[in-house]
Parts: C-alpha cells; structure tokens; sequence
C-alpha cells in the first residue's frame, strides 16, 4: 500500500512538474477607441475651435506608445496640439498622454474637413471625423 502511495505521488509531481512553463503569455496588444466631445459645426474664418480627446484602453501595456496624424481633404486650416506643437499633414506626432486637446484654425471661407487618427506601436488605427461649414457662406446661404 506504501508502495502504491509513492508511486502514484511521483507520478503527480512528475506529471504537475512537466506541466509548468516557463514562457509566461504577457498580453501586449489591446483594442483602443478615441472620444472627443461634440465640437462646434460651424466655424469662421480665422476662428480656432478646441477638439478634447481621449484615448479609451481595453487594457494597459505600459511599453504601448501613441501617435497622432491628420489629413484634411477639404479647405485650408491649422491643428496644433496642446502642448504647441504645430502638427503638419500626415506626419506622426507621439501623444505624451491619453488625454488631450487639439486646436484646429480655420484659414479658409469653404467647408473643411479633416480626418484624425490615432494609431499605437502595434499599427491599430482608429479614425476620427471632423467637418466645419463656414458661418458666413451658410448665412449668405439663407
């Protein structure tokens, strides 16, 4: 009965010890999204509108970085970023936190558009959507 006992505990610990590993599976890679609010429609010449954003995370890996680009397919305008810098189109920025203003400048009288995206250092892109009617075109409009 000893016998059997031994055995059968050797046979555990062999089988638990051959079932350790020590690649431990550290997930890196989370889905991501962008909120702004709502950010005004109309916009003239010259006039500087405030886009708030924020980067919502699934998960956190701390060595996962952040980047911001844009493009704007209609119109002529300016984006700067919180912290000054002078963003220029399709070039990456590196965002230095998860929460942060744009300033986008109107230097146009025609609509405008431009696309945001935010991309991190997995290359998951989310894309954002701004379109501003000038007041004075839409007035003239009227």
């Amino acid at each position: 009965m000893k016998n059997i006992f031994s055995y059968t505990f050797a046979a555990l610990v062999a089988v638990i010890a051959c079932s350790c590993n020590d690649n431990i599976d550290v997930k890196q890679e989370y889905s991501f999204d962008l909120y702004t609010l709502p950010v005004p429609k109309r916009i003239t010449q010259g006039e500087t509108v405030e886009i708030r954003c924020q980067i919502l995370k699934e998960g956190n890996f701390a060595e996962n970085a952040f980047y911001i680009r844009y493009f704007q397919s209609d119109g002529k305008g300016a984006l700067r970023l919180d912290d000054g810098r002078e963003m220029t189109p399709n070039d990456l920025f590196p965002l230095k936190s998860d929460v942060f203003r744009l300033y986008f400048t109107s230097m146009s009288a025609e609509r405008q558009v431009i696309d945001l995206y935010v991309e991190n250092s997995f290359g998951q892109v989310v894309e954002k959507n701004f379109s501003f009617s000038n007041e004075n075109v839409l007035e003239a409009k009227e």
